[in-house]
């Protein structure tokens, strides 16, 4: 029994929510939003009194995954075109930094070039001191991969942890070489 498909999602005021030929539309004050809601689907979609609610045609397992997967999808959206969802990213390292130029993210990350990563649409990005990179948008999903694409550029090495991370994000240190064959014991060979 999916506990979580069987709240409503109850929309907030100033978003609309909206159901035409097999799409749910959600549109609020940071956007408007789009999903297809399969032809072919275990579970109906309705909307009732400013609530979306998400009902199985049967009790197979692949209903009640249905059922939860559509009614978590609905909350994203009313909760990314009500507030927004955002990412933050550390860049560690020295002479590593970040600018924004129009729609164009600009990383110096020690490569011998510039990176130029065009801003999607629907997609806001600050930087702030020139490490800290903000990506914000209504999409939860897109705001996510965004920010992995952005990650993937120079990820963090686990010596001394230079690259971009996610600002909760802990990197596992490992320790480096040790001096080897240094002191008395070296020099007879033991």
């Amino acid at each position: 029994m999916s506990r979580i498909g069987k709240r409503p999602v109850v929309a907030p005021s100033g978003v609309k929510i909206a159901i035409a030929d097999a799409t749910l539309k959600v549109e609020g004050p940071k956007g408007k939003l789009e999903m297809g809601i399969p032809v072919k689907s275990n579970v109906n979609v309705a909307v009732e009194g400013g609530e979306l609610k998400v009902t199985r045609k049967s009790d197979t397992r692949e209903a009640r995954m249905e059922q939860g997967l559509i009614r978590a999808l609905a909350a994203n959206m009313v909760t990314g075109v009500s507030k927004g969802f955002t990412k933050d990213l550390d860049i560690v390292g020295v002479g590593y930094k970040s600018e924004v130029k129009g729609q164009v993210l600009l990383l110096n990350l020690g490569y011998s070039h510039p990176i130029e990563f065009a801003i999607p649409k629907g997609i806001q990005i600050a930087v702030e001191k020139q490490t800290h990179i903000t990506v914000s948008g209504a999409d939860k999903g897109l705001v996510g991969e965004t920010a992995a694409i952005i990650r993937r550029y120079r990820s963090p090495e686990p010596y001394k942890g230079k690259g971009i991370k996610y600002t909760a994000e802990r990197i596992r240190r490992k320790v480096g070489k040790a001096a080897v064959g240094t002191g008395a014991g070296a020099a007879k060979g033991g």
